[in-house]
């Protein structure tokens, strides 16, 4: 079980995401009052190239323990990644597609993928792109920044909240860059 240990939004679309005692997460929109929330994609990239795409990007998560790994380079808080929630005690990036995050007393955010981070995260701090992206063994690129997922059930979620991983029916599938 892990936890919540920060939340944020921004309404504006902007690298970084201002911290929240708490954010409403809406069913099949994302987070309410944040830039990225609605059925539709809402990244600028992503609606250039076709904006009926469905929103598979409605909340962004990353692992407190990313900013811990990466502390002897860069000084990074919750929320300066762009991310919705923040967690503790769950290795995200190792979870399956369609994995289902119970988080507080009713949310539910269903995994979609993984984040791509892109150019933006260098102007935030010079060297960061690299930082956050690794190769295995086999040479296949290992994103770190964060996971993606829809939300299935709508409710507040709050620092302190409980978080319980359901998994997907196997076969379980690797998540991968969306």
């Amino acid at each position: 079980m892990g936890r919540v240990t920060a939340v944020s939004k921004n309404a504006e679309h902007s690298f970084s995401k201002h911290i929240q005692e708490g954010i409403q997460l809406l069913k099949g929109l994302g987070v309410k009052g944040d830039a990225h929330c609605g059925e539709t994609v809402k990244h600028r990239s992503r609606i250039a190239k076709n904006p009926n795409q469905p929103n598979l990007r409605q909340v962004h998560l990353i692992h407190e323990e990313l900013f811990h790994e990466l502390n002897n380079r860069f000084h990074i808080n919750p929320g300066e990644l762009g991310e919705n929630i923040t967690t503790k005690g769950i290795e995200l990036l190792m979870l399956p597609v369609d994995t289902v995050l119970e988080i507080g007393e009713n949310a539910k955010v269903q995994l979609t993928g993984l984040r791509n981070p892109c150019k933006q995260i260098d102007h935030y701090q010079d060297g960061l792109m690299e930082a956050v992206l690794d190769k295995d063994e086999s040479g296949h690129v290992i994103r770190k920044a964060g996971v993606m997922g829809i939300v299935l059930e709508g409710g507040m979620v709050s620092p302190g909240d409980s978080i319980k991983v359901v998994l997907p029916d196997e076969p379980h599938l690797k998540l991968d860059k969306i």
